[in-house]
């Protein structure tokens, strides 16, 4: 296994039906990219198959996930096509935690950046230490949100989704929880003990009612998940393909600022 291969972690607790998948690449910052995808997709289609009742998404380190690995970007072939299929293991993913019947439990701290913010908000319960900030910067580097980012106008509300999508405001951990995104704010080192106490009580509830009730709310909010991530996955190709994404990831690459041509 390449070391590339080993970027998303996981352990599953068959005893408590408590699943665990945890990003465990800290010493980069959690980037999300094909290799690691390809891991998260693997551990939500097994918590399906093993029926589990909860599943806890963490990540090691100082950061939940510092988004896409721009620097991917910049060196594929055609850039545009890697984006696609990078976009389309991290839709099959988020669809995997929204449509299991176990209630999926984020664990935030530190930066939840570009596709890690949506990651985060797939969650059905979020709790964020002090140190959580949570910033799409997609039209940043001249490309559109994916990952669900559009579904977040049911969670913040249509006008401070625009402003955080198109201004790159980074929402921090209290603003977060009185918009609705985060239940509960808690010191960063007591966040995995709030963690494990949401996760154990929820894993003694009623399984069934339980999923009943998420299955409900989900359809209410967003009927067909699937369609508004396919057309953010054409959203951010074409982005992509255009100047302004090889603009965008190029300057970010260069750590020099955009210069879009309006």
């Amino acid at each position: 296994m390449s070391a590339e291969q080993t970027h998303v972690a996981y352990a599953y607790d068959a005893e408590s039906g408590i699943a665990r998948i945890t990003l465990d690449d800290a010493a980069a910052g959690n980037p999300i990219h094909t290799a690691s995808l390809e891991q998260l997709l693997a551990a939500a289609r097994r918590v399906n198959a093993d029926g589990a009742r909860v599943v806890v998404l963490a990540a090691r380190g100082r950061f939940f996930s510092v988004g896409g690995d721009l620097a991917q970007f910049g060196g594929a072939d055609d850039m545009a096509a890697y984006i696609d299929d990078l976009a389309d293991g991290l839709h099959r993913a988020v669809s995997e935690l929204v449509r299991s019947d176990a209630i999926v439990v984020a664990a935030v701290q530190g930066a939840a950046a570009g596709a890690g913010f949506p990651l985060v908000a797939a969650a059905d319960i979020v709790l964020a230490a002090r140190s959580a900030s949570f910033t799409l910067a997609y039209t940043r580097a001249g490309l559109s949100p994916d990952g669900g980012s559009s579904m977040l106008v049911h969670t913040l509300g249509l006008h401070r989704a625009l402003r955080l999508a198109l201004l790159n405001d980074r929402l921090g951990a209290e603003e977060a929880q009185a918009a609705g995104l985060v239940a509960r704010v808690v010191e960063d080192a007591e966040l995995e003990a709030a963690t494990e106490e949401i996760a154990g009580r929820l894993a003694a509830g009623a399984a069934g009612a339980q999923a009943t009730t998420k299955r409900l709310l989900r359809q209410a909010a967003e009927p067909a998940p699937e369609t508004r991530l396919r057309a953010e996955a054409l959203g951010i190709r074409a982005q992509a393909g255009g100047p302004e994404g090889r603009e965008g990831v190029s300057a970010f690459l260069a750590k020099r600022p955009p210069v879009f041509g309006g």
